[in-house]
Protein backbone atom coordinates (compact mmCIF):
# COMPACT_ATOMS: atom_id res chain seq x y z
CA UNK A 1 0.00 0.00 0.00
CA UNK A 2 1.16 3.30 -0.84
CA UNK A 3 1.72 6.22 1.27
CA UNK A 4 -0.44 9.56 1.19
CA UNK A 5 0.79 12.86 0.42
CA UNK A 6 -0.83 16.00 -0.07
CA UNK A 7 -0.05 18.17 -3.27
CA UNK A 8 -0.47 21.92 -4.48
CA UNK A 9 -1.18 23.66 -7.60
CA UNK A 10 -0.75 27.04 -8.45
CA UNK A 11 -3.47 28.52 -11.65
CA UNK A 12 -1.85 31.51 -12.35
CA UNK A 13 -3.81 33.85 -14.16
CA UNK A 14 -2.75 37.19 -15.82
CA UNK A 15 -4.82 39.23 -17.86
CA UNK A 16 -6.65 36.17 -18.48
CA UNK A 17 -4.40 33.85 -19.72
CA UNK A 18 -3.26 31.12 -17.79
CA UNK A 19 0.33 29.97 -17.34
CA UNK A 20 1.18 26.47 -18.13
CA UNK A 21 4.69 24.68 -17.64
CA UNK A 22 6.08 21.61 -19.59
CA UNK A 23 8.01 18.73 -18.07
CA UNK A 24 11.04 17.56 -18.91
CA UNK A 25 11.15 14.84 -21.82
CA UNK A 26 12.95 12.65 -18.77
CA UNK A 27 10.58 12.89 -16.37
CA UNK A 28 9.73 9.97 -14.03
CA UNK A 29 5.81 10.31 -14.48
CA UNK A 30 4.75 12.28 -17.21
CA UNK A 31 7.28 13.07 -19.65
CA UNK A 32 6.91 16.15 -22.18
CA UNK A 33 3.47 16.81 -20.35
CA UNK A 34 1.79 20.43 -20.09
CA UNK A 35 0.99 21.09 -15.91
CA UNK A 36 0.98 23.76 -13.63
CA UNK A 37 3.45 25.01 -11.09
CA UNK A 38 3.00 23.00 -7.57
CA UNK A 39 4.22 19.84 -6.25
CA UNK A 40 3.92 17.40 -3.07
CA UNK A 41 4.26 18.80 0.20
CA UNK A 42 6.56 17.93 3.23
CA UNK A 43 5.28 16.17 5.37
CA UNK A 44 3.15 18.87 8.13
CA UNK A 45 3.73 21.86 5.41
CA UNK A 46 1.53 24.50 5.59
CA UNK A 47 -0.03 24.28 1.96
CA UNK A 48 0.02 28.15 1.32
CA UNK A 49 3.15 28.18 1.95
CA UNK A 50 3.92 24.99 0.20
CA UNK A 51 2.76 26.27 -2.72
CA UNK A 52 4.68 29.68 -2.85
CA UNK A 53 7.82 27.58 -2.40
CA UNK A 54 6.94 25.07 -5.23
CA UNK A 55 6.35 28.09 -7.05
CA UNK A 56 9.07 29.81 -6.77
CA UNK A 57 11.42 26.43 -7.24
CA UNK A 58 9.32 26.02 -10.54
CA UNK A 59 9.24 29.08 -12.25
CA UNK A 60 10.76 31.61 -9.98
CA UNK A 61 7.34 33.29 -9.71
CA UNK A 62 6.42 34.81 -6.31
CA UNK A 63 2.59 34.40 -6.32
CA UNK A 64 -0.57 35.49 -4.83
CA UNK A 65 -2.81 32.50 -3.91
CA UNK A 66 -6.67 34.05 -4.34
CA UNK A 67 -8.85 30.95 -3.59
CA UNK A 68 -8.98 26.92 -3.62
CA UNK A 69 -10.59 25.97 -6.82
CA UNK A 70 -10.57 22.30 -6.80
CA UNK A 71 -9.23 19.31 -5.11
CA UNK A 72 -8.36 15.96 -6.71
CA UNK A 73 -7.53 12.35 -5.36
CA UNK A 74 -5.94 10.23 -7.10
CA UNK A 75 -3.53 6.94 -7.29
CA UNK A 76 -0.07 7.51 -8.81
CA UNK A 77 1.69 4.69 -10.96
CA UNK A 78 3.77 4.02 -7.70
CA UNK A 79 0.45 3.63 -5.45
CA UNK A 80 1.36 7.23 -3.81
CA UNK A 81 -2.19 8.14 -2.92
CA UNK A 82 -2.49 12.27 -3.39
CA UNK A 83 -5.00 14.78 -2.44
CA UNK A 84 -4.16 17.91 -4.86
CA UNK A 85 -5.44 21.19 -4.30
CA UNK A 86 -5.40 23.59 -6.69
CA UNK A 87 -5.55 27.68 -5.93
CA UNK A 88 -6.29 30.49 -8.39
CA UNK A 89 -2.91 32.50 -7.95
CA UNK A 90 -1.81 35.87 -9.43
CA UNK A 91 1.92 36.47 -10.00
CA UNK A 92 3.28 39.18 -8.00
CA UNK A 93 6.68 39.03 -10.67
CA UNK A 94 7.31 38.84 -14.00
CA UNK A 95 10.22 37.16 -14.87
CA UNK A 96 9.72 33.50 -15.70
CA UNK A 97 12.72 31.44 -14.75
CA UNK A 98 12.12 27.59 -15.35
CA UNK A 99 13.45 24.81 -13.29
CA UNK A 100 15.55 21.83 -14.53
CA UNK A 101 12.43 19.97 -14.23
CA UNK A 102 10.94 21.75 -16.94
CA UNK A 103 11.53 22.83 -20.11
CA UNK A 104 9.40 25.65 -21.72
CA UNK A 105 6.45 27.79 -20.58
CA UNK A 106 3.46 29.30 -22.47
CA UNK A 107 0.55 31.55 -21.36
CA UNK A 108 -3.29 30.35 -22.92
CA UNK A 109 -6.04 32.32 -23.09
CA UNK A 110 -8.34 31.02 -20.62
CA UNK A 111 -10.93 30.89 -23.24
CA UNK A 112 -9.25 28.82 -25.72
CA UNK A 113 -10.53 25.30 -27.30
CA UNK A 114 -10.27 22.27 -24.91
CA UNK A 115 -7.62 21.03 -26.59
CA UNK A 116 -5.18 23.46 -25.40
CA UNK A 117 -5.06 22.02 -21.69
CA UNK A 118 -3.78 19.44 -19.96
CA UNK A 119 -7.22 17.07 -20.00
CA UNK A 120 -7.17 16.68 -16.37
CA UNK A 121 -7.05 20.73 -16.00
CA UNK A 122 -10.17 21.77 -18.59
CA UNK A 123 -13.03 21.40 -15.51
CA UNK A 124 -10.29 23.80 -13.43
CA UNK A 125 -10.70 26.16 -16.40
CA UNK A 126 -14.16 26.14 -16.25
CA UNK A 127 -14.61 26.76 -12.54
CA UNK A 128 -12.50 29.41 -12.69
CA UNK A 129 -14.38 31.34 -15.40
CA UNK A 130 -17.52 30.81 -13.65
CA UNK A 131 -15.30 32.29 -10.53
CA UNK A 132 -14.58 35.33 -12.49
CA UNK A 133 -18.05 36.12 -13.79
CA UNK A 134 -19.28 35.91 -10.69
CA UNK A 135 -16.32 38.52 -9.22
Amino acid sequence: MGEFRVAVKAFIIKENKILLIKRRSNDVHKPNAWDIPGGRLALGENPFEGLKRETKEEIGLDIEIIIPVDVHHFIREDEQKITMIIFLCKPLTENIQLSEEHQEYKWIEINSEKREFPEWLYGVVNKVKRYIKLN
